[in-house]
């Protein structure tokens, strides 16, 4: 049987075009369902425990525990959430690898693969996490859990007071705790990155700061060239135009969005015993009501996480903090869906 040339074109034309249409289906994000048929929601509590090295800093060791215990699910149950809870832990084969900085990334896979799941099974992500390195962990899960093959459609709002931007020739601590969003976005450390499950990294666009306010010279050089927008604490504090341009521009290239926050953006008063306690920072009340609005009118927000407790918490005045930013979060989905 023979084919006319002009057949054998178009079908030449048409069916790979067929095939990659079905490869690279959304994850329809408008479409992300966190609850039961009873309108109860589903919350996943991801923690993840693994620090990047074990010396001196004075953030608890425990923290994602401290964070996960301190009454956290029970606020959560009488909003009428269904919770689970997660650990990210190494394997015994992976506790023997030589170098923290390479445990770290496998620790982050694990926690890739948790939040990956999270997604699968329609349960909306808490990560509470020992330090900032783990969101790389956060981001991988996400990516990962697209249904196209664009992965690179994840992006992140890093709420800090440092912009954690830094790299091995341009830190002056030498500590990757200062390196997690340089790492993400590719520029150190590509295999932390792929062991993390962060590939391809994330694009400068799909990148915004929050609160920044201590940022080290060579490291805001760095954030010039790559023109990473930052909203500041007064945006923050009055829910300036900027939050939701900000908030656009990454909506408008990603199907997930990540909301990272280490604990030190907020002021001084409410982490007085973190590592680097920064003056002038938003309250929590302020970032609750932030989130609260965020939760609302951005369908992507795909997840929330919180790094590094003090391990010294008078009153738990931290605690707290942390609490009442995860419910402005949740009550933020809940008034989006109508539940």
């Amino acid at each position: 049987m023979k084919f006319p040339a002009f057949k054998i074109l178009l079908f030449i034309i048409i069916i790979p075009s067929i095939a990659s249409a079905q490869l690279v289906k959304k994850d329809s994000t408008l479409e992300r369902n966190y609850f039961n048929d009873d309108g109860t929601m589903r919350i996943a509590i991801a923690k993840q425990p693994q620090r990047p090295s074990s010396g001196g800093g004075k953030n608890a060791l425990d923290g994602p525990d401290v964070m996960a215990d301190g009454g956290t699910q029970d606020i959560l149950r009488d909003m009428g959430a269904t919770v689970r809870v997660s650990n990210a832990e190494l394997s015994d084969r992976e506790k023997t690898e030589y170098g923290n900085w390479r445990k770290m990334g496998y620790a982050n896979g694990r926690l890739a693969d948790n939040i990956m799941q999270n997604e699968a099974d329609g349960y909306f992500t808490v990560a509470f996490l020992a330090s900032c390195p783990s969101s790389l962990g956060v981001l991988g899960g996400l990516q990962q859990s697209l249904t196209s093959t664009d992965t690179s459609s994840v992006s992140i709002l890093w709420l800090d007071a440092h912009a954690d931007y830094n790299t091995p020739e341009t830190t002056r601590s030498g500590s990757m705790g200062g390196m997690p969003l340089a790492i993400a976005n590719g520029l150190a450390l590509h295999q932390v990155r792929r062991d993390s499950k962060v590939e391809p990294p994330l694009p400068n666009s799909h990148i915004v700061t929050a609160g920044l306010r201590d940022v080290d010279p060579m490291e805001q050089h760095l954030l010039d060239k790559a023109r990473i927008q930052n909203i500041t604490v007064e945006d923050i504090r009055n829910l300036s135009q900027n939050v939701y341009d900000q908030m656009d521009a990454l909506s408008a290239v990603s199907d997930k969005i990540y909301i990272h926050i280490d604990l030190d953006i907020l002021d001084a008063k409410e982490v007085p015993f973190h590592n680097y306690p920064t003056e002038n920072g938003p309250t929590s009340y302020e970032l609750a009501a932030m989130f609260k609005d965020i939760f609302i009118k951005y369908p992507k927000a795909a997840a929330i996480g919180f790094a590094s407790i003090p391990s010294n918490d008078p009153d738990q005045i931290t605690l707290k903090a942390v609490n009442r930013m995860v419910v402005g979060a949740v009550e933020g989905i809940k008034i989006r869906t109508g539940n």
